[in-house]
């Protein structure tokens, strides 16, 4: 069995009945364009399977890679697509245009590594106009600041960009007991589907990322 590895941030779920709410969730069609990041042991993968034509599945963990080349052939997982790569250098841009030129909805869907987790969602940024549903699951305080109203404690830098590029909505509370092994913190799923009355040019988004930056640092002084 495959350990889990701390310098990937793993942590894998294993509660059936949160893996059924985070499937629900996304209400997957049969032939959507559908990529998850970080499959795991496939808690999430498998019930994927059973609904969708197609899966991606974007892992950096090599044995973790090999696992499910293995899996794919002893399960005849047919529509399972392995990705070996880093989510943070990945394009996902191309990967959701694809879709939409297939007349697909595009969605991504995963239980992201903790410790990437900011960095991962700004980067997804630039794949929104194409993507039409993310589903993530995080540790409880990133989505409290990711959906914090202006006024709130954790209303954040984090809060300010991803709410002026998606509508975002904390679905779901999930324990450490969830998982094996055990986060030392309380985790949470989030909905955040891309706005589409966002009218910024690339250079306007620039300015407005570096001057929400400049007001949080000021307010930490």
């Amino acid at each position: 069995m495959h350990q889990a590895r701390k310098r990937f941030g793993q942590n894998f779920l294993t509660d059936g009945s949160i893996v059924s709410g985070i499937v629900r969730a996304l209400a997957p069609e049969s032939n959507i364009n559908l990529l998850e990041i970080g499959p795991g042991l496939g808690a999430l993968t498998l019930p994927l399977l059973s609904q969708v034509d197609h899966l991606d599945v974007l892992e950096i963990d090599r044995d973790l890679v090999s696992y499910w080349q293995e899996q794919k052939q002893k399960q005849a997982l047919i529509g399972l697509n392995i990705i070996e790569g880093d989510a943070l250098e990945f394009d996902f841009l191309s990967w959701a245009q694809r879709g939409k030129e297939a007349k697909q909805r595009s969605c991504i869907i995963g239980n992201l590594p903790y410790n990437i987790s900011s960095p991962l969602l700004f980067h997804l940024i630039s794949a929104a106009p194409w993507i039409d549903e993310q589903v993530f699951m995080l540790q409880a305080e990133v989505v409290e600041r990711i959906t914090a109203a202006a006024g709130d404690s954790e209303y954040s830098r984090l809060s300010v960009m991803l709410q002026a590029r998606y509508y975002v909505e904390q679905i779901m509370n999930v324990p450490p007991e969830a998982f094996e092994p055990k986060p030392k913190v309380n985790s949470a799923v989030v909905r955040m589907i891309p706005r589409r009355d966002f009218d910024l040019t690339a250079k306007e988004w620039d300015a407005l990322s570096k001057i929400v930056a400049m007001a949080f640092a000021q307010r930490r002084k």
